[in-house]
């Protein structure tokens, strides 16, 4: 009686039916890395298309996209209709600005997509991508450079009439690449460990555009080095939190020869300091003059040379062909009771020798 209880249980719980499965609405995923570019007045946009809907199921087929455009914060009018791509594809649309769009002040323009069921239905937008409308920055006329030893000095045309939106960018590609960093980690190398990191090809520079006057100074150069550099003018605004650009055409390219032809700085805080000859026994007989100075702090100083004159005579090298090595020199060849005047210069590893330092003048005691 038991068993055929059971069975007959076992019987009417295989006919239960289960819970109803909502149908599919074959929604593709949202597409997730909208990104879009503005050259001139054309508009790139690129994206990854999904490879499954929201049922977690494989797309088939090309996929229908709609593209849209807001302007600020207005409404998102549709820009492209009849565009379809195939799963996981890069997808890619290219719009031209109205002319409305391409004139006027910067402004923030918004574009999406959405991805479409085959029954017209969406799961949502894309993630938006930010560009500006509005007239591209005029292109950076009169682009200069100067060479100096602290760097490179870029003058420009000033704009007339400069905006705290527009800022200038400094283009600057080394032109003179060296080998890469793999042989300079190496112990046996010709460069060392301690040789400097190597240069990147490719740098840029933000400038104020409101700044008087139009320059900048790129202290970042190697002297031994050739630049070639490029300006354009960029609007900036912030949209949503990110900093969205417009730029203007770029400048013609100026070259820059980073040649060291500048001395060290002059050296300074010279005193001198005689002792008088001493007749006592054991102790030296001739008198001398100590020299000191400040050091010069530049990686490129060889050392130091030391001039000296007597009265209203000619200076005269008194230290030897190699330059001294440390801010200090003792002078043996002087006589009781003259007055000597001496200077010193700073040399770097090229030659280049600076100006004399301010003079100190010392006279030799009588014993």
């Amino acid at each position: 009686m038991a068993l055929g209880l059971a069975a007959m249980l076992l019987v009417a719980g295989c006919g239960t039916p289960g819970a109803p499965l909502p149908p599919s609405l074959k929604l593709p995923d949202p597409v997730i890395n909208l990104a879009a570019s503005r050259t001139g007045n054309q508009v790139s946009l690129t994206w990854t298309m999904p490879r499954r809907n929201t049922d977690k199921l494989l797309l088939k087929g090309n996929v229908a996209v709609r593209v849209c455009r807001k302007e600020n914060a207005g409404a998102c009018l549709p820009v492209a209709a009849n565009l379809s791509f195939a799963p996981l594809a890069k997808a890619a649309f290219i719009e031209t600005l109205p002319s409305a769009l391409a004139s006027g002040a910067p402004r923030a323009l918004t574009y999406s997509v959405e991805l479409l069921s085959p029954h017209g239905r969406s799961a949502g937008p894309s993630n938006a991508a930010h560009v500006l409308a509005g007239e591209a920055p005029d292109p950076v006329t009169g682009l200069s450079a100067e060479l100096r030893k602290d760097g490179a000095v870029l003058h420009w045309n000033a704009d007339t009439a400069p905006s705290p939106a527009t800022v200038i960018r400094l283009h600057r590609k080394l032109l003179t690449p060296h080998p890469s960093t793999e042989s300079a980690a190496k112990p046996d190398s010709q460069q060392g460990f301690l040789a400097p990191p190597t240069e990147p090809i490719e740098q840029s520079l933000l400038v104020d555009s409101t700044t008087q006057p139009a320059q900048a100074l790129d202290k970042t150069i190697r002297f031994g080095e050739t630049y070639e550099y490029r300006a354009q003018r960029v609007s900036r605004v912030t949209v949503e939190g990110q900093t969205v650009e417009l730029a203007g055409p770029l400048s013609d390219p100026i070259r820059v020869e980073a040649i060291d032809t500048f001395p060290p700085a002059v050296p300074s805080g010279l005193a001198a300091v005689a002792t008088a000859a001493d007749s006592a026994a054991g102790a030296s007989p001739s008198p001398s003059i100590d020299l000191s100075w400040l050091p010069v702090a530049e990686a490129d100083l060889a050392g130091y040379a030391v001039y000296r004159r007597e009265g209203e005579g000619a200076w005269q090298r008194i230290s030897s062909a190699q330059p001294v090595v440390g801010p200090g020199f003792h002078d043996p060849e002087v006589q009781p009771g003259h007055t000597y005047t001496y200077a010193v210069t700073a040399i770097d590893q090229l030659g280049h020798e600076s100006a004399r330092s301010p003079k100190a003048e010392e006279t030799v005691p009588n014993p």
